[in-house]
Order: C-alpha cells, then structure tokens, then sequence
C-alpha cells in the first residue's frame, strides 16, 4: 500500500490566502478528514472576493493512488468577502479550551483582514465525515457552516475618516485566544479582544504602511511589526511609550546626498520588510525578507541591529515563509521562482538556555555579536507549476486507522498556492 505524498485542489478562482487547520474540531478528533481541513482566500480585482473552507473528497485518497481520476480536496463551504482577504487564520490549537463567552461549543473561529478585521464561525455537523461518504460526491452540499461573527475596523489615530484604513495582516495569540493584533497601511497596529469586539489598544507603530505583525511565542504583552520604513520594531503593551527597534534594512548603496536638510525624523529611504515570523522551536529566532529580494534574513532578539544568518538560494523574489509548528527548526520559504524550500536551522542555532529571558520584560538579555553566517543548502525543494504565492504547515499529524485498516503515516505537511492550483507535500 503506498502511502501519498501529494495532495491537490483546483480552486475556481486564484488564491492569496491559506492556512491550515490548526486542531480537530470538537469531538472529531480520530477521524483522518479532520486534519486535512484548509482555509483559502481569493485574488480577484472586484468586490466579489471568496474565502472556502475545503477539505478531503474521501479518506482513502491518503493510502491509494487509484483515486487520481477525482480531486483530492473539494470545497466544504464558503462566503463572500469583498475585498480580498490579505491574510487568513484558522482559531489557534489553544482556541477549544478557551472560555469563550460568545463562541458557539460546536464552532471554530476563523478570522481574515482586508478592510475590516472579521471573525467568521465555521461549523459541521459531522455527517460528511461519516463512513457512507463516497468518492466522487461533492461533501460541501450540507452540514457545513460558515457564518461571519464580527467585523471589527476602528476610527484611525492618523486619519480623520470614520472607517479604519486597510489591514495588511495580523497575528492571532495562541496563549490568549481572544487577542489579535493587527497592521495597517495608516501605520498603525491594533491590539483587539475578539471575544468581547473591541479595541484594547492602537498604537502608530512605523512612519510608513506597517505589512506585518507577529506576538512573541508565549507571550500577551509583546509584538513585533515590520513595513514600508524598512524595520522590525518590538512592542510592549505594559510600556507603549517607546518601541525597540531590532532591525533596520541598511540604506542603498551610493545614494545621492539629501539636496534639503534634512527633518529630525527624516531616512534615507530603505526596502520595505515584508513579512515577520517567530521560529516557535526558538522565539529568540525570527524570519524576515526585503520587499523585491530573493534572500531571507534570520534574525536574533539577543543580537539586534543585523541578521546571524542569511538564507540564499531562491532565484527570484520571496513572497511567502513559515516554520513548523513542532521543535524541528524547520523554516518553508517560496516565491516567484516556483520553488518551495525547506532550511533546517538546528545545527545553526545556540541552545536557547544560554540566554535566559528577562523576567520583566521578557525579552532576552543581549549576547556577543554573532558573525553572520549564509546558508546556501536546502534540505529540500520542490519546483512548482508557476510563482507560488503563499504556504501554510500543517500540525504534526499523528498516524490514523481507516475504516479499511489501512494507516496513514504520521508527520507534518506543506500546502502552496500557485495561481488557481493548491498542492499539499508531505514533509
């Protein structure tokens, strides 16, 4: 019985957006289907946008290869969305033992941004992942549910409209599931309880559009941010009163001396940091790229100011990156070279207990300046049909009997989003 490696799904329109689930839902846990659940958004240039939930066509496309003639994935539900969702997450895994006091016990929560924050509520009944589902029967014709919770889109500090400026992304709190963070391009971030629809705090976080937002592992007080200004700054919500910046992009090479003098808050102009990741193994470790760049920095909060490491081997721009959510150290990086590549930076990185944490502020004491270090070799690749456009991980997934005694092997997975096409890997 040979066990599959690769999973796909058409999707009617071109897709931004994905993730995948992060847990089973509520009393499904030892049914295969469960874990094999995504969250994809689309990229249309009207106000006609989609987010889908979609999920296996039958359990046995993971153990048998004769089911090639059917897609593996087929679509559960979806809703509109309007304007294209710039990011989408499924409820963090700690999201069921959360004392929600809005959430239906049978739902899980999905939230996207765009021009609003939304939070949706997706509920199945369960009888699509019952025994009598057949190859070839589409399972989104009943039982699922995907309903929209709140839109939340606060009054902007820096603009006097009544509406929130557009969001780029936002960062969901696994340690307190009601927390979400979010980045606009107004730069500002807003800190939202999502349980009660409102707005703990908003902060101008950069001087230009703000692209992405991250909270430190753990962690209900600090967030990182980067944007169009070229840095990674940390935040702290028990001291708003000043930011730490980490990382600054270094200014082009050979720029013309400023011809005005120059404004006291005034850079030379920089490349945009696009995305912010922390490595969960390791939240000393975070990830980051340069808006137009083919390299992904590896960047250390004990050793701010430079990256301890430089990944190099795509050909082409970076649109996407994330880590395994187990301790493997395993980095995903893809972008307009089709390619999807896998880096582990275990052997490169210092055990975390060399630098303890500060109990108060919970960043970590500084350590000596680190040589940087270029990682050329990636422990794996995969070349894809065209540019891929975003990547989700999987959790690890455990190994599951079927009804047919087969069973699947445990391990994690890998899904990109190329144009219309999504393919799932197995890592």
């Amino acid at each position: 019985m040979t066990q599959t490696s690769t999973l796909q799904y058409e999707a009617p329109w071109p897709v931004c957006a994905l993730d995948w689930c992060k847990s089973s839902p509520p009393g499904q846990s030892s049914r295969p289907r469960s874990a094999f659940r995504l969250a994809i958004g689309s990229l249309t240039d009207d106000y006609r946008n989609r987010i889908a939930i979609i999920g296996l066509q039958d359990e046995r496309v993971l153990v048998e290869d004769d089911y090639t003639e059917y897609p593996d994935f087929v679509t559960l539900v979806e809703a509109q969305h309007g304007y294209p969702a710039t990011r989408l997450q499924w409820q963090p895994s700690t999201a069921n033992s959360f004392a929600w006091s809005q959430k239906s016990a049978n739902a899980e929560l999905l939230a996207t941004t765009g021009d609003a924050l939304r939070v949706w509520e997706y509920s199945s009944d369960g009888s699509s992942a019952s025994v009598g589902s057949y190859v070839g029967r589409n399972v989104g014709t009943g039982g699922h549910q995907l309903t929209l919770k709140t839109a939340l889109s606060g009054q902007s500090k820096v603009q006097n409209n009544n509406t929130g400026a557009p969001l780029t992304s936002f960062s969901w709190n696994e340690k307190s599931p009601s927390l979400i963070v979010t980045s606009s391009i107004d730069t500002t971030c807003t800190v939202w309880n999502i349980d009660t629809s409102t707005a703990i705090t908003q902060l101008i976080a950069h001087d230009r559009e703000v692209y992405d937002v991250a909270w430190l592992p753990s962690s209900t007080d600090i967030f990182v941010s980067v944007g169009a200004d070229g840095s990674l700054r940390a935040f702290d919500l028990r001291s708003l009163e000043h930011s730490t910046i980490l990382y600054e992009t270094p200014a082009p090479k050979n720029m013309p001396p400023p011809t005005t003098s120059p404004s006291s808050s005034a850079r030379p102009p920089t490349s945009p940091l696009l995305r912010i990741a922390f490595d969960p193994a390791d939240s000393n470790y975070m990830s980051t790229f340069h808006m137009d760049s083919s390299d992904i920095q590896i960047l250390d909060m004990r050793s701010p100011g430079q990256p301890v490491m430089e990944l190099k081997a795509h050909r082409a721009q970076v649109n996407t990156l994330g880590w395994s959510s187990t301790d493997s150290q395993l980095l995903a990086t893809a972008g307009d070279d089709s390619q999807l590549l896998l880096w582990d930076l275990a052997p490169h990185t210092h055990t975390p207990s060399a630098s303890p944490r500060n109990a108060s502020t919970g960043l970590s004491s500084p350590r000596p300046d680190v040589k940087k270090r270029t990682l050329t070799d990636p422990v794996m690749a995969y070349t894809g049909a065209s540019e891929i456009a975003s990547l989700a991980w999987s959790p690890h997934i455990s190994s599951m009997t079927m009804n047919t005694g087969h069973s699947t092997a445990p391990g994690e997975w890998i899904a990109v989003a190329m144009g219309k096409s999504i393919k799932a890997l197995k890592v």
